[in-house]
């Protein structure tokens, strides 16, 4: 992959031997710098990627560093090499003990096709109706965490605190977890034999969906190399790992979020980049049109209406994102400002519109944040168009219908 921009490399040593590697992908030039003056080359050199050794003497530097290469207006990849503590939240972790050079381009390729989507978003915003989603993409990230050990619940609640969390206690319920939500990253802590561990890493690496997909190793060493670029070994503490497993989740986030932004320029901005669902005037004028039409067809229409406890935003969050994958091709949902989320079924009757949303429903239980959840059970009412509705009949009698269910 070429670049516009060399690749910053910053240590206070020589290259070792590794870095001859991104010469012999083509990624290159590679263009060196001590760490007393790593921030002013960022500025001046405006690299594509920033590599840094994390070896002496680093440490009054790291944070100015950091600090320049987030406030980039583009997205600017940096990796840290051989970290020994908790790293900043933009650098992304890399062990090279391995050898592997591989690895490592492997690794940048990936960043630096999210620093591409990113540039491409940047430069079609302009001319769309569309902005940004503002704030760290890392708050609407989940993380799937696999294990069963006694680190299994301070992880849980440690990575809670960060990103919405996903707890599965076997490799068969994370599968299930993997195929029905949109996940950001993959922590597989203790509780699980070396073979378990290899062949679940197998499966990823040869399934294209979860390629790209960050995966932290916490207690096993690797048995082998993977076709995993984000794949990395984080030993300790539950606070170290979920410290610096953090920028990749990050990364793998804003790598979602860009994604939705340019489908909703594609849609003409009628898609929420942050839900995936439409927008709420985009949902009012289409659920309007659609009552209209199944009156005038006498086709079916029923419509599911999830809610969640006040304030809870991220279990509405999560509910829109479980629905924009899951629901077919001629369904259409929003997230309301009222805390709920709505999906429309076409040519579906109530029975069948009961059992999907149940289903749905049961899906949307299993995400965690923090040591204080809150409950992320929804409150689900169904209702079905009659011949005498209108869209604005069929909301509120949906809406009243929530409100008994709740009480």
């Amino acid at each position: 992959m070429s670049q516009a921009g060399p690749i910053l490399f910053v240590s206070n040593a020589q290259r070792p031997p590794f870095i001859a590697a991104l010469d012999e992908a083509r990624l290159f030039p590679v263009v060196d710098a001590d760490w007393a003056s790593a921030a002013r080359a960022v500025e001046q050199v405006q690299p594509a990627a920033v590599l840094a050794t994390m070896h002496a003497g680093h440490e009054p530097h790291l944070a100015t560093l950091a600090r320049t290469i987030a406030d980039q207006s583009l997205y600017l990849p940096f990796v840290a090499l051989d970290a020994a503590g908790t790293l900043p939240q933009n650098a992304l972790p890399f062990s090279s003990r391995s050898g592997n050079s591989d690895r490592l381009v492997a690794r940048l390729r990936a960043a630096l096709r999210v620093r591409t989507l990113h540039a491409t978003v940047l430069r079609r915003l302009p001319d769309a109706k569309v902005g940004l989603p503002e704030g760290d993409p890392a708050r609407d990230a989940t993380v799937l965490l696999i294990g069963r050990g006694a680190a299994y619940p301070a992880l849980s609640v440690t990575l809670g605190e960060r990103v919405g969390v996903v707890g599965a206690l076997s490799i068969e319920a994370a599968a299930k977890h993997l195929n029905t939500r949109d996940i950001d990253g993959v922590v597989l802590a203790e509780g699980f034999t070396a073979r378990v561990t290899d062949a679940f890493l197998t499966v990823l690496a040869e399934d294209t969906r979860f390629r790209s997909l960050p995966v932290v190793v916490t207690a096993h060493q690797l048995a082998q190399t993977y076709d995993l670029p984000n794949l990395e070994l984080i030993p300790g503490e539950p606070a170290k790992v979920a410290a610096n497993a953090l920028p990749l989740i990050r990364q793998h986030a804003m790598e979602a979020q860009l994604s939705r932004t340019l489908r909703s320029i594609d849609a003409g901005g009628w898609l929420d980049p942050r839900s995936g669902l439409l927008t709420v005037e985009a949902f009012a004028r289409d659920f309007a049109k659609a009552v209209e039409q199944a009156l005038a067809r006498g086709g079916g229409l029923s419509v599911a209406r999830f809610a969640f406890e006040p304030g809870n935003s991220r279990a509405q969050l999560d509910a829109a994102r479980i629905l924009s994958r899951l629901m077919r091709q001629m369904d259409f949902g929003v997230a309301q400002k009222d805390g709920s989320v709505i999906v429309v079924f076409a040519e579906t009757d109530f029975r069948t519109a009961h059992m999907i949303a149940r289903r749905l429903s049961a899906v949307m239980r299993h995400t965690s944040n923090g040591k204080h959840e809150m409950r992320s059970d929804p409150v689900v009412s169904v209702d079905s168009l009659s011949p005498s509705d209108t869209a604005r009949s069929l909301l509120g009698r949906l809406s009243a219908d929530a409100s008994r269910a709740a009480s």
